[in-house]
């Protein structure tokens, strides 16, 4: 156990989480996205896991030590609605909420449509795969900066 760490982080969340550089593509996806096959084609080459928790609750954890990127409007993305892009699932709402309050302000997600979302995902960093069963519980963070103290 470490102090000041969330413990829903584990030690290859942690690993990839602090090797990423900024502008890095992190992927935290629902169970039925393609994860496994698609991690393989990322930067670090395999599958994280966060199987016990929901989409909310990885984001919650990520972003406990993960800055998102401020200059740029792609710092988050969900995946669209197959049929109703501006659709906004339950479990988008839950993260969208948990991005807000990370950043101390409303700061909306973009959307992408799923086959762009898929090559998106390919090019990211990393994939973690959660236990969300609920659909549409696909998300990119884009790492920001950690400015240095004043």
């Amino acid at each position: 156990m470490l102090k000041g760490l969330d413990n829903r982080l584990n030690a290859d969340v942690l690993y990839a989480l602090r090797a990423m550089g900024h502008g890095d593509t992190l992927v935290i996806a629902d169970t039925n996205f393609p994860a496994d096959a698609i991690a393989r084609q990322t930067v670090l080459g395999k599958l994280l896991r966060m199987e016990n928790l929901t989409c909310g609750q990885a984001a919650e954890a990520v972003l406990s030590v993960f800055p998102l990127d401020t200059f740029v409007d792609d710092f988050a993305g969900r995946m669209q609605v197959v049929g109703d892009p501006d659709q906004i699932e339950p479990v988008q709402a839950e993260v969208q909420a948990v991005i807000d309050a990370s950043e101390g302000r409303p700061r909306p997600m973009i959307g992408i449509e799923r086959f762009d979302f898929y090559d998106r995902a390919k090019g990211a960093y990393a994939v973690i795969q959660t236990g969300e069963r609920r659909f549409y519980g696909c998300f990119i963070f884009r790492k920001g900066v950690i400015p240095p103290e004043a």
